[in-house]
C-alpha cells in the first residue's frame, strides 16, 4: 500500500511545499471524487469513496505539521509511544511547570496581559520544536525528532489550556 506521500507524488520529507500538496490533494480527489462515479456500479462508488476518504486523510495529515512529523516517524519505524513514553529531558519538564505556574497565577489574577505573554511564549517554542524537527527528520534523526514530537503535542494541548482561560476571562 503507498503512503500519504507516494499518493501525491510528493517527497517523504518534513520540509514540504504546501503549495505542490495542494494541487495534488486536488488532482487525486478529482480523479476519485464521488461525484465522478454517479453512474457506476455500487463496488466501483465504494472504491471511489475508500480512495476520497484515504486522500482527504493523508492531505490533513500531510497538512498539519505535528501530524506530518509523527507520521514520518512511523514511517519510518519509529514508534512515537505517545500512551506509554512520556520521558522528557529535564529542562523541559521543569519549562512545563513554570508554564502551568504562570498560568494558574494568571487565571487566579484574571490578568489577559499574562495569558498573552504565555501564550506568545508557547507559539515560539512550538515553532522553535518544529523547526528542529525538520532538521532532525530531513537528516534522518528519527528518534530524537520523536522525542520533539511527544514534547510538540505537550505544547499543542498547554496552549489549548491557554485558550481556554483566554476564553473564560472574556465570559
Amino acid at each position: 500500500m503507498q503512503n500519504h506521500f507516494d499518493l501525491f507524488q510528493l517527497p517523504a520529507t518534513f520540509a514540504l511545499d504546501m503549495n505542490a500538496l495542494d494541487c495534488a490533494y486536488r488532482d487525486v480527489q478529482g480523479r476519485v471524487h464521488p461525484d465522478r462515479f454517479i453512474n457506476a456500479t455500487d463496488a466501483e462508488k465504494r472504491v471511489a469513496m475508500q480512495w476520497a476518504t484515504r486522500a482527504n486523510e493523508a492531505y490533513q495529515t500531510l497538512r498539519n505539521p505535528q501530524k506530518r512529523a509523527q507520521y514520518l516517524c512511523e514511517l519510518n519505524g519509529v514508534d512515537l509511544q505517545t500512551e506509554s513514553n512520556s520521558a522528557m529531558p529535564m529542562a523541559f519538564l521543569m519549562q512545563q511547570m513554570e508554564w502551568r505556574d504562570e498560568l494558574g497565577d494568571a487565571r487566579a489574577a484574571k490578568d489577559a496581559d499574562a495569558l498573552e505573554a504565555l501564550d506568545e511564549q508557547v507559539k515560539l517554542e512550538r515553532k522553535n520544536r518544529l523547526t528542529a524537527i525538520g532538521e532532525q527528520i530531513d537528516s534522518g534523526d528519527f528518534e530524537h525528532a520523536a522525542q520533539g514530537v511527544r514534547a510538540l503535542m505537550f505544547l499543542e494541548k498547554f496552549n489549548e489550556e491557554v485558550h481556554y482561560a483566554f476564553e473564560a476571562l472574556e465570559s
